[in-house]
């Protein structure tokens, strides 16, 4: 590998990812302030970024090195904007107490260690073969940019809803990233349909928040 004078890869296929973790950074900032609402929005944003990341990366002919600093950089980023800031946000507002303290740290644990487990089997996969994966094995850490989202907003509009609910979906999603069971990647339309989901979620979190400053 060549000698830089500043090290890693700055060229647009990374531009995305650095997007991502800088509005998982500024998301983490509001919760720690007890902003809900934007921290939800900088998950949002994340989850956007990191479903467009790879497309753009594909655009351009890259290096093995390239290629393995973008699976590398892309899970680091991922374990930010999926595991931790989702883990500090059930802390937060489930009211800090120690167990939901522990369990928001085994759910970024279960995120590390799906991450560290997919990119083990994603580098023995390229040296195999060049076709594009077409299954995950045990649930997506990028599923919580969904997922929490949906879960707040129920939380906030749904008046038998209580705090409870966050525990729940952090458990659930705990589990489902180190089950080892296969999930097939989403075609063209199972890829719109969570565009939809996404779009229709970011809808109503703008106008809950412009409700909120009415």
């Amino acid at each position: 590998m060549e000698r830089r004078k500043i090290i890693g890869f700055y060229d647009y296929t990374v531009v995305l990812t650095y997007l991502g973790l800088a509005l998982a950074f500024f998301g983490i900032i509001h919760v720690l302030k007890g902003n809900y609402l934007p921290s939800i929005m900088c998950l949002m944003g994340a989850g956007i970024c990191d479903m467009f990341d790879g497309a753009v990366a594909a655009t351009k002919e890259r290096n093995c090195y390239e290629k393995h600093f973008g699976i590398q950089i892309d899970s680091l980023c991922d374990l930010i904007s999926f595991g931790l800031l989702p883990a500090i946000f059930v802390y937060r507002i489930s009211g800090e107490s120690w167990y939901i303290a522990a369990l928001a740290c085994v759910f970024t644990l279960c995120g590390l260690i799906r991450l560290a487990y997919y990119n083990v089997q994603e580098y023995e996969r390229q040296q195999t073969t060049a076709e594009k994966r077409e299954t995950y094995l045990g649930v997506p850490i990028t599923t919580s940019a969904i997922v929490l989202p949906l879960t707040y907003l129920l939380y906030v509009k749904v008046s038998f809803i209580g705090v409870y609910i966050f525990p729940i979906m952090t458990a659930l999603l705990g589990i489902g990233y180190v089950a080892g069971v296969e999930i097939k990647k989403p075609k063209a339309i199972g890829k719109l349909v969570l565009i939809v989901i996404g779009l229709v979620e970011m809808l109503w979190v703008f106008l809950l928040s412009g409700a909120d400053l009415l």
